[in-house]
């Protein structure tokens, strides 16, 4: 009988490498609040970091190229009265950011083409409805202008930036503090995990829960809840005995979970990036010093554990560039931007790739090409030669 020792799978051997440090962002001075969000988020053309303020809340916007130790007066982007708690870019429109704060307001801000020159007070929008601080901004995949929001008044507001009005309030569906929200991926549902220790799948525009999940992870711990690209449900979590979960489950089975797995009992909370093309979560805890990541299939037991990128330092937060940021040319299938205590470190994921028949031919091609061109340069020499003697 055969059987599969190793299973196949085209990304078992991706690697992580961090970048030199010439090419980090020093001297930044990262929030220090206490809310388990990423506090930075990055699309191609700039990097948002949420960092220590005085008197308000502020965050810094800087063109991905603008590498190197970064000034302490490099204006910032600063309108908030309360510290920032969450940043999202749009991703129909690399310059424009959606920021939540304690102050209860959600605010939209245009950033210029080349990056600030003078700090930013003035946000294209304010969007006020929330009681509570707003730890949640997430803008909607697929349609323009659409962005939620969710706060500790238990509340999930759903707006159209247009405007500046809400669209939709999903009132009285969670009784506690709300620790994440997530649209699917053609924005028609919105996936959270709440509190009361719940996950809920909920249809926006009916204002309906459609499926729930009472302790989907039995831990007091924050727990994180993502939509797949086929519409199953990635969760992380604790155990009661404060184990580090994940699990995956099928929103339209919700009894019993598709696979749980037990990761280590560190406390941070973990926080898992997606990529829907090639099907991998990454899994950055917050405080650990490592990256995760797992691929997700069909077969039995459905996560698999591909390898872990280790560095010395622990995280404060986490950045991940969208694929269209990505040098796919280099092999590149992720790229995260760590945030140290004063630093941001971009750490690039490669698959390697072996040589093939177009590269062996290539250098075959070029090798020939080399030979042809020593070849014309005696030619021309002997002929040189053989004018001046013939002078």
């Amino acid at each position: 009988m055969f059987r599969r020792v190793v299973r196949a799978s085209k990304f078992r051997h991706v690697f992580g490498q961090a970048v030199k440090n010439d090419q980090c962002y020093d001297d930044i001075r990262v929030s220090r609040v206490t809310w388990d969000s990423s506090f930075c988020a990055v699309n191609p053309k700039f990097v948002a970091i949420i960092i220590e303020a005085s008197g308000g809340g502020a965050f810094l916007v800087l063109p991905l190229q603008k590498t190197g130790r970064i000034d302490k007066a490099y204006p910032t982007v600063c309108g908030h009265t309360g510290p920032v708690l969450d940043i999202d870019w749009c991703p129909h429109n690399d310059h424009v950011i959606a920021s939540g704060s304690e102050d209860c307001t959600v605010m939209v801000w245009q950033i210029p083409e080349n990056g600030l020159v003078t700090p930013l007070a003035d946000p294209v929008v304010v969007l006020e409805g929330h009681s509570k601080r707003v730890g949640i901004v997430t803008w909607h995949p697929t349609a323009r202008n659409v962005l939620m929001s969710a706060g500790c008044d238990n509340l999930i507001i759903i707006w159209n930036v247009g405007t500046g009005e809400a669209m939709i309030q999903l009132e009285d569906m969670h009784p506690d503090v709300i620790f994440s929200a997530c649209w699917s991926r053609n924005g028609a549902l919105i996936c959270t995990a709440c509190k009361d220790k719940k996950i809920r799948v909920i249809d926006p525009r009916k204002e309906k829960i459609v499926a729930e999940k009472d302790k989907a992870h039995d831990g007091a711990r924050p727990m994180r809840a993502i939509f797949l690209a086929d519409g199953n449900i990635f969760t992380t979590g604790f155990s009661r005995m404060s184990e580090r979960q994940l699990a995956l489950w099928n929103p339209k089975s919700m009894d019993e979970p598709i696979s749980v797995h037990e990761l280590d009992t560190s406390n941070g909370v973990l926080l898992p990036f997606y990529d829907p093309d090639t099907n991998v979560v990454y899994l950055c805890g917050k405080g650990d010093s490592s990256i995760r990541y797992f691929e997700i299939t069909d077969e039995a037991p459905y996560v698999h554990y591909l390898n872990t990128f280790s560095s010395k330092e622990p995280q404060r937060g986490m950045g991940y560039m969208p694929k269209r940021g990505l040098d796919v040319n280099k092999c590149e299938i992720a790229r995260f931007y760590k945030l140290h205590e004063r630093k941001c470190e971009p750490i690039i994921m490669t698959v390697p790739r072996k040589v093939g028949k177009l590269e062996e031919l290539l250098r075959e091609v070029k090798s020939l090409r080399d030979l042809v061109t020593l070849q014309d340069r005696r030619i021309a020499k002997l002929e040189d030669q053989i004018s001046k003697v013939a002078i």
